[in-house]
């Protein structure tokens, strides 16, 4: 007897996104609040995180090896949820993969969403590869010419992070010493350049005395990744959701964090795809 596989419709298929480990489950949990009937497929790359220390070249090359790995397991639509990425690797995914996938950052996005405000003065936060490359500074610059933009490094949050040191005296201690820069004096709104960061985002704005906008691009990312579908008619209206977790190396807190966000048990893999 001869089966034949029916391939799902093209709706149905999976969103694809990824990061160098939790931080892009911020994102993943803001789509499925937005999009719960859509289904997702998830590589966090904590073998090589934090991507934010890493050369512009290595990550393009994380990027674009994962992103094959996306797509063989039939992303739709891909989401690069990480801004170290997104700043160093997504033109160079764009001009790869553009005419397979959709392909959506988490910069552009944000600054988007900025440039309908009318903020003075604005901070931003992120890895040192995110703030070195400039890549917010430019968008800013140009798309919201009357903005005075402070951008900040803040390579400790993301292996803080990952580490679990969240709520506590250690991470306080941290957060305080770098938002007490001087530099972001009188900032009106603080973008989190980095997906890990909205889990501790309830005490950034605490440092701030809930008197600034702090941005995060889990949201902002979502709607837009919702616009996306819509257009091009990939809803997924069929009921039938699965969601994927892949990571290239364990670690316990990956699965921890990703369970809150998920509430209970999640089909998480470990995938080496650098071999």
């Amino acid at each position: 007897m001869v089966i034949f596989l029916i391939p799902s419709p093209v709706n149905e298929q999976p969103i694809g996104i990824f990061d160098s480990g939790v931080g892009g489950l911020t994102v993943a949990n803001a789509i499925k609040q937005i999009l719960p009937g859509e289904s997702l497929v998830y590589f966090g790359d904590t073998a090589h995180l934090p991507y934010g220390d890493k050369s512009a070249e290595a990550i393009r090359y994380y990027s674009g090896k994962i992103t094959e790995f996306l797509l063989g397991h039939n992303a739709k639509v891909i989401l690069v949820a990480c801004n170290s990425a997104s700043a160093s690797a997504f033109d160079s995914l764009r001009e790869e993969f553009s005419d397979r996938v959709h392909l959506i950052d988490v910069i552009d996005p944000v600054v988007d969403y900025l440039s309908s405000k009318n903020f003075r003065k604005i901070g931003v936060i992120g890895t040192k590869r995110t703030i070195s490359s400039g890549a917010y500074d430019s968008k800013i610059r140009e798309r919201i010419p009357g903005t005075q933009l402070v951008s900040m490094a803040t390579p400790m949050l993301v292996p803080m992070i990952e580490e679990g040191f969240i709520f506590d005296d250690i991470s306080n201690a941290i957060i305080r010493t770098y938002l007490s820069n001087e530099a972001l004096k009188d900032i009106e709104a603080l973008i989190l350049g980095c997906t890990h960061y909205p889990i501790i985002r309830n005490q950034i704005s605490r440092f701030f005395n809930f008197n600034i906008e702090v941005v995060d691009s889990a949201r902002i990312v979502s709607m837009i990744l919702r616009d996306t579908l819509e257009k091009n008619n990939l809803i997924n209206d069929s009921g039938n959701v699965r969601d994927e977790f892949f990571i290239s190396d364990y670690t316990p807190y990956f699965e921890k964090i990703a369970k809150m966000f998920f509430e209970g048990e999640i089909n998480l893999r470990k995938a080496d795809i650098w071999n």
